[in-house]
C-alpha cells in the first residue's frame, strides 16, 4: 500500500470521524452511528477473475455498524480525488465481494446491507457515471433484465455550508478547506482544537499537493488548530522567499560585480558592493533585474 493512500484512509479510520462522516452525509447530521457500534473488517478480499487467476482487491475504509453481536450494516468509504468514469463498476465489484463473504461466513443467516460512500475531493464537479446504466450500454429493450447499481457520490467541496457545520469531528477541517476554496479561493483556518491533529495534516498534504501541512508536523513544534497550521506555513512560505530572494540577490551582484571587474572599474564595483542606490544604478546601467 502507497503513502499515499494511507495518509488518505488515516483520519476515516478513527470511528469517531468515520461515524461522523456517515452521519451528516447519510442521515444529516443526526447520530445514527455511533463510534462505540463500529468495529473494523477485512478491506482486502480475493476473486477469481475469467483468466482463471485468483486476484486481490483492496478497498479504503471498511467497517461494520453493530448491535452488540449483530452486524446491522457494513459501511464503506472510497476516496476520491480525481473522477473515474468506471467508478460503478469499481464499487459493484466491491459490495458483490462483500455479499458474497456473507454467503461464505453467515451461513445463510444475519444477511445485511453493504453502502458504500464515494467521497470525492475534486474542485471540478463530478460528471462521470453515477449508475450501471451510465457506465455500460444497455439497449432499451435489454433493460428489463439488467438491473441498474447506482453508487453514492459525495462531492466535497460543493456541500453546504450548513452541511459542513454539521460534522462534529475533525473531518469538519478537511470539508471547511475544500468548501472555502471553492467559493472564495480563499482559506480562513477555524480556531478550534483538533483531536487527531497528525492524521488531519497527512490527508491535507495528500488531497492538496501542499507537502508543507506534514512538515509543520513534522517540525517538532505543537499545533492544534487549523489557524495555528496555517501560520506555521505561512511562516514557512516567507522564510522560504526570504532565503530565495537573498540567494537572487547574491546571484545578481556576482553578476555586476564580474561585469565592473571585466571593465577595469574596480572603484564602481567596491563602491556597489556597499552603496544600494549606486548599485541599483548599475543594474540599470547594464540592464540586470533588480
Amino acid at each position: 500500500m502507497g503513502q499515499k493512500d494511507i495518509a488518505e484512509k488515516h483520519l476515516q479510520e478513527y470511528n469517531d470521524v468515520f461515524a461522523d462522516i456517515v452521519n451528516v452525509l447519510l442521515f444529516d447530521g443526526i447520530e445514527t452511528v455511533k463510534p462505540d457500534n463500529l468495529e473494523n473488517s477485512l478491506i482486502k478480499s480475493q476473486y477469481k477473475a475469467d483468466d482463471g487467476k485468483v486476484h486481490e482487491q483492496e478497498r479504503d475504509v471498511l467497517k461494520f455498524w453493530k448491535d452488540g453481536s449483530v452486524n446491522l450494516v457494513l459501511y464503506g468509504i472510497e476516496n476520491q480525488t480525481y473522477m473515474d468514469k468506471d467508478m460503478p463498476l469499481r464499487i459493484m465489484g466491491y459490495d458483490g465481494q462483500s455479499y458474497r463473504s456473507q454467503l461464505i461466513k453467515e451461513n445463510g443467516t444475519n444477511h445485511y446491507p453493504v453502502i458504500t460512500l464515494v467521497l470525492y475531493f475534486g474542485m471540478e464537479r463530478w460528471n462521470g457515471p453515477r449508475s450501471l446504466y451510465e457506465s455500460v450500454n444497455v439497449p432499451d429493450y435489454l433493460k428489463p433484465y439488467v438491473s441498474d447499481y447506482e453508487i453514492n457520490v459525495f462531492e466535497i467541496a460543493y456541500l453546504e455550508e450548513e452541511q459542513v457545520k454539521k460534522f462534529t469531528s475533525d473531518f469538519k477541517y478537511v470539508a471547511d478547506y475544500f468548501v472555502q476554496m471553492r467559493t472564495k479561493s480563499n482559506y480562513i483556518p477555524s480556531k478550534e482544537i483538533m483531536t487527531h491533529v497528525d492524521a488531519v495534516l497527512k490527508i491535507m498534504t495528500v488531497l492538496t499537493k501542499d507537502k508543507r501541512f506534514e512538515e509543520v508536523q513534522n517540525s517538532g513544534k505543537e499545533v492544534r488548530t487549523m489557524c495555528e497550521v496555517l501560520d506555521r506555513v505561512e511562516e514557512k512560505g516567507k522564510a522560504e522567499g526570504k532565503a530565495e530572494g537573498k540567494a537572487e540577490g547574491e546571484t545578481l551582484l556576482a553578476n555586476l560585480m564580474v561585469k565592473l571587474f571585466s571593465l577595469g572599474r574596480t572603484a564602481d564595483a567596491e563602491l556597489a558592493a556597499n552603496d544600494e542606490k549606486a548599485r541599483k544604478r548599475f543594474y540599470k546601467e547594464f540592464n540586470l533585474e533588480d
